[in-house]
């Protein structure tokens, strides 16, 4: 009896697994990750670039005194118009440019007109440069934030029905192609000028 059994055993195949295809499988998936995988590629700053001047055509004109210069130097030093500054004063000092109404001959005539002027050094340090920006628009930001919230523009023009808690509430109700007449009367005009490669 043993020895039968013995028999069946031996003439029974051993039994395989078929790895022909684990090659395959292991492809598609490998390419199924590679498809379906994000990268994240946003870096650097998000912003809306002017579109470019054909070449015959000349840049607009900027009258000096709508011009508020803003220089952050290789270590990080902060002048605007030529004085020594810091980053902390950069908010108030947009806000009083773009706020003039031509009142101080040093500042804008007009919100329409004034253009901050942002310049590095090729050495500034990147988050300096960051703060620097920043503090640039949140000047506009805080500017846009009271006017939504009173409905009136600082000279005490009603440009709004209704009012809001913030800008960004404000712009979240806005139709598709909706005027936003915050923007229309105060443009951001902010030039960041190419930085000096101290060569």
């Amino acid at each position: 009896m043993a020895g039968l059994l013995d028999k069946r055993r031996s003439k029974r195949d051993e039994a395989e697994t078929p790895t022909s295809s684990m090659a395959d499988i292991a492809f598609l998936l490998l390419i199924f990750f590679l498809v379906t995988t994000t990268i994240n590629v946003d870096t650097g700053i998000g912003m809306t670039l002017p579109p470019k001047l054909e070449e015959e055509q000349e840049p607009p004109p900027v009258i000096e005194r709508n011009l508020l210069r803003v220089l952050v130097n290789a270590s990080g030093e902060v002048l605007i118009d030529d004085s020594m500054s810091s980053v902390g004063q950069i908010r108030e000092e947009v806000q009083t440019h773009v706020l003039n109404y031509g009142e101080d001959p040093d500042y804008s005539e007009s919100p329409g007109d004034a253009v901050i002027s942002l310049k590095t050094d090729a050495r500034t340090p990147y988050r300096i440069y960051i703060d620097v920006l920043d503090e640039i628009q949140m000047a506009y930001r805080e500017i846009y934030d009271s006017i939504v919230q009173s409905g009136n523009l600082p000279t005490g023009e009603r440009i709004m029905d209704q009012t809001y808690s913030s800008y960004n509430e404000y712009r979240e109700q806005l139709e598709p192609g909706e005027e936003d007449v915050v923007r229309e009367n105060f443009p951001r005009n902010i030039s960041i000028a190419e930085p000096d490669t101290g060569t």
